[in-house]
């Protein structure tokens, strides 16, 4: 299957086709990034994912909380962004940009123009959950908080306490040159925006900080790849993906596009894939009958892969899917990946009929956290306090996953 996949795409990776993975999960906790002379060469890919440490992945999700729930068109979400870019330049990835656009929230759809609850596919059957997903065992009613009071941190009620107002939009993006082909990349991103009157730890704290702890690892100067990656920090994902729309909306037509001519300089490199994260932190099971949950991650945790099987690239993205399930079986050091072909409402939707997409996350977006598998979701308790070690491992699993998998498409090397 990874041959197939590699061929499939033309993914080369340093000259040569990738090996297959084969290395027991065990090897990935123990082996030092340094071999001792006449052991072969370092695998600059196990150097790189030894890099990723809980405490500063717990640090970075930390950072963003600070801010408070991060929502859209609000003062701390314009001081989110400031925080983040700085912490970017930081690092010294290259090429700190914003994309800017202008945020009009549409009218309420009228009750008759509002899409069926529960579609019917093909065969008849009826499929009630989010996107005409199935629901699987025990499910618990969803929904975002709007009431501050449900809030009974008084200091974070104050800060959550701006609303939202139609305007002007920022979003922020750096990139890591490609050294032999510049003129394509691949893009990692997450959403910074949250709502529910929490400090957005898990939705989307998570997904941020794994892809600023992506950017700082592959700034480093004595890291090259021969391929670009460009790290995202999408907002307005909560209102319906528009931080991600209006990005692809202005850059589409740019890929590939030297600027100014002859500088070999890509403003715009060509998209090869692109991969998203999306709340990476909570795993603990489908609610008991009488509604609590298991404090603890469940014994079956993992990092879920998905793409959409509706996409025109579908079968593109589902070979991305999969290379990235053999990058977690080669490279993570806790927890398993899994393939599902449901992704949605995530920004990765508005990619996925231009380039193969997945997302990585917690659950399975419609048969798990559209079932109510996630207590936290859009809750005043997702804070950073609700949260174990456990929970933020699982988190830097998913970074393991996609630091070694975008290390082997890009072509890392380590000088």
């Amino acid at each position: 299957m990874r041959w197939n996949v590699l061929v499939a795409l033309g993914w080369v990776v340093a000259g040569s086709v990738v090996t297959a993975p084969g290395t027991p999960r065990a090897g990935a906790q123990t082996e030092s990034p340094t071999k001792a002379t006449g052991e072969g060469p370092v695998d600059p890919v196990k150097v790189l994912v030894s890099r990723l440490e809980l405490e500063k992945y717990k640090a970075t999700i930390k950072g963003l909380t600070q801010f408070g729930d991060r929502r859209q068109g609000t003062d701390r979400n314009r001081a989110a962004i400031d925080w983040i870019e700085a912490q970017l330049k930081s690092y010294g990835c290259a090429n700190t940009e914003r994309i800017r656009y202008n945020f009009e929230p549409p009218p309420p759809r009228p009750p008759s123009a509002a899409a069926p609850s529960n579609p019917v596919i093909a065969s008849g059957e009826v499929r009630s959950g989010v996107g005409g997903s199935r629901y699987r065992g025990i499910t618990r009613p969803t929904g975002v908080n709007t009431d501050p009071l449900a809030q009974p941190d008084a200091k974070l009620r104050a800060l959550n306490s701006q609303e939202s107002v139609p305007g002007p939009r920022e979003e922020v993006y750096c990139t890591k040159i490609g050294t032999t082909h510049p003129e394509e990349m691949y893009i990692v991103g997450g959403h910074m925006d949250g709502h529910g009157w929490g400090e957005a730890a898990n939705d989307n704290g998570s997904g941020t900080a794994l892809v600023m702890e992506l950017a700082r690892i592959f700034s480093n100067p004595a890291v090259q790849t021969e391929r670009s990656i460009r790290f995202v920090l999408w907002n307005n994902e909560e209102t319906g993906l528009n931080g991600a729309r209006a990005y692809v909306e202005q850059r589409a037509a740019l890929q590939g596009k030297e600027s100014p001519a002859g500088s070999g300089k890509y403003p715009e490199p060509k998209w090869l894939g692109m991969i998203q994260h999306d709340m990476m932190m909570w795993d603990h099971g489908m609610p008991r009958a009488d509604g609590t949950f298991n404090p603890e991650q469940r014994p079956e945790a993992d990092v879920n892969i998905e793409f959409q099987s509706t996409a025109k690239l579908a079968d593109q993205a589902m070979k991305l899917a999969f290379f990235f399930r053999d990058a977690n079986e080669k490279y993570a050091t806790d927890y398993p990946a899994a393939v599902g072909q449901h992704m949605t409402n995530t920004d990765s939707t508005p990619f996925m009929d231009l380039v193969p997409a997945i997302s990585l996350r917690e659950n399975e977006r419609g048969m798990h956290t559209g079932a109510g598998w996630n207590p936290t979701w859009h809750q005043p308790t997702d804070v950073y306090a609700t949260f174990s070690d456990k929970d933020f491992r699982l988190g830097l699993n998913a970074a393991q996953t996609t630091l070694a998998g975008v290390a082997q498409l890009a072509g890392v090397k380590i000088n």
